[in-house]
């Protein structure tokens, strides 16, 4: 093959500088320098028809970290145990023997160095900073935790000194309210159906823009109120154990064990969902939160009936307790819980899977059934154990699939070891992408296999007119040929292909920013590795675009 006379130099979304063959392909389709603002939005009021390893070694988060791109996305940060860290680089770099040997070149002079920190080293950043510290400190998740827990501290303070009444009486109670309310916050069926009435109510050309922004932030950023909720109803909790031990003549020894054993296990819940366990040991996490969180559920039906039906007078329990305890509110409210901690597991069925992988580096799995654009689902090799969430691909006619990128356990023995079959949850959540519907014009950014929760939106009837920008490398090679297919026949203007074999790693954020303008987008949606979410997101905001990404607790 005959050397071209010149290597095209190019930029990535890092700064860092790199070298390539210029090539043709006819697939790879240039960003348009003008683009047609004409087509119009179609409104529907039809409803819904390894753990990766990360080594704590500031050596190896350096080392794998800094590489110069990540365009390789999942929805998901999988749990790998493996003992070499595969980064989310790989799929764009493709297998060893694919890459084409580069011809040396004049060294050109070297960019500015990075300041220094402590101990000489420029400063890094590794992916945990920037899911938890470089996505902002005042983000509206952190408000909305903030201002959870501070009503509750409020109301705490007031209880404790005579100022609040019935929260002095009823303590146990108001933890309880607050298990309520984040078991709400995390439950896939009722959201379903706030993200549909926010869709159908707000979606519409004459409601505000900025209501619409605010919304989807706030749906965006739940997970603030459930973790909230959690270290708020520990506090209420320890309350009402203490004024029970202050009137120890009027309970029972029973009643203070249970109570204890159930602060203890809501204590050991919140520690493995603290950010740095669960980040790093994410199965860890999730088999911890599960299963204390079920005992704590059954411990505390043993402790509303051993409430209602002890009697401080006789120091016994009475067995007639129907009539008494239906007047409870304790009892309604942990009635809700375990409604909604039960109703997903009612939907759970091992059903038959078809997998293939066009390379080594993904898979697609293909199920029976229709989704709607924006769905999201989740699928185990193992109920018990793990469940893992990726974006749903579905015309809403005969089937969907998923796009799993190999870089966990799970999904490389999809590509090692297709199984037959898969357990699924038959109640799809709705996430961040499904608000796409309610807005007018949206610019969808995806890199790597984060294009799978997009692609819905091209192949059936939304109501947004959407615009897509995927930033990836051979298509076909990497996502097979039906991937392929799907984004053909498309208008230039409305789906921009950046192959980064062909084109070279782009400037994302630059690119987003463009495009945007250009298409007249009221927001713009990106689905990327942490960092470069959080560059889009921030470059977007900056030009005076609303944008948003995935966050570390969505």
């Amino acid at each position: 093959m005959d050397i071209p006379e010149k290597i095209e130099r190019f930029s990535s979304c890092r700064g860092v500088s790199f070298e390539i063959k210029p090539h043709y392909d006819p697939f790879a389709i240039q960003t348009p320098a003008i683009i047609n603002r004409s087509g119009g939005s179609k409104r529907s009021w039809i409803p819904w028809g390894s753990f990766s390893k990360v080594v704590p070694s500031s050596e190896m988060l350096e080392r794998t970290m800094s590489r110069s791109s990540s365009h390789f996305c999942d929805l998901e940060f999988e749990d790998d145990d493996d003992d070499e860290v595969e980064t989310l680089a790989d799929i764009e770099e493709g297998p060893e023997e694919e890459k084409v040997k580069q011809v040396p070149q004049p060294l050109l002079p070297p960019p500015p160095k990075a300041a220094a920190v402590a101990g000489g080293k420029p400063k890094q950043s590794s992916r945990l900073s920037v899911i938890l510290l470089d996505q902002g400190l005042f983000t509206v998740y952190k408000r909305l935790f903030v201002v959870c827990l501070a009503t509750n501290i409020t109301f705490l303070v007031l209880a404790a000194t005579g100022n609040f009444q019935y929260a002095r009486n009823r303590a146990a109670l108001f933890s309880i309210c607050n298990i309520f309310a984040l078991v709400l916050c995390r439950s896939e069926a009722f959201l379903r159906v706030v993200f549909w009435l926010a869709v159908n109510v707000l979606g519409w050309p004459w409601v505000p823009l900025r209501l619409k922004t605010m919304t989807t932030s706030l749906l965006q950023s739940l997970g603030g109120i459930h973790s909230s909720c959690g270290i708020s109803s520990i506090a209420w909790l320890i309350y009402s154990l203490v004024l029970t031990l202050k009137d120890r003549e009027n309970t029972s020894s029973e009643i203070v064990g249970v109570a204890s054993a159930i602060l203890a296990l809501l204590c050991l819940s919140s520690a493995a969902a603290f950010p740095l366990v669960r980040h790093l040991h994410h199965n860890v996490f999730e088999r911890t939160h599960r299963f204390t969180g079920w005992t704590a559920l059954a411990l505390l039906w043993a402790f509303i009936t051993l409430t209602i039906s002890y009697d401080p007078k006789t120091k016994s329990y009475s067995e007639d307790i129907g009539s008494r305890l239906v007047k409870q509110q304790e009892f309604w409210f942990t009635l809700a819980i375990t409604i909604l901690i039960i109703v997903p597991w009612l939907t759970v069925r091992r059903v038959s899977v078809q997998v293939s992988s066009p390379s080594g580096h993904a898979s697609i799995i293909k199920f029976q059934g229709g989704i709607k654009a924006g769905i999201l689902g989740r699928i185990s090799p193992s109920p018990f154990s793990e469940w893992h969430a990726f974006g749903i691909i579905s015309d809403n006619k005969k089937e969907h699939m998923m796009l799993a990128g190999a870089v966990g356990d799970f999904t490389k023995s999809l590509v090692t070891q297709p199984p037959s079959h898969l357990w699924v949850r038959q109640v799809h959540f709705a996430g961040l992408p499904y608000l796409t519907n309610m807005y007018d014009r949206v610019l969808l950014v995806a890199t790597g296999s984060g294009i799978c929760v997009f692609l819905s939106f091209l192949l059936q009837p939304c109501k947004a007119d959407v615009c897509l920008i995927w930033v990836t490398k051979n298509v076909e090679q990497n996502f097979g040929k039906e991937i392929k297919e799907m984004l053909s026949g498309h208008p230039q203007e409305k789906v921009i292909i950046h192959d980064t074999a062909v084109l070279g790693r782009p400037n994302v954020s630059d690119m987003s920013v463009a495009t945007a303008k250009n298409w007249a987008a009221q927001v713009v949606i990106v689905t990327s590795n942490p960092e470069g979410s959080r560059d889009v997101v921030d470059a977007c905001k900056g030009a005076g675009i609303p944008a948003f990404g995935p966050i570390w607790d969505s």
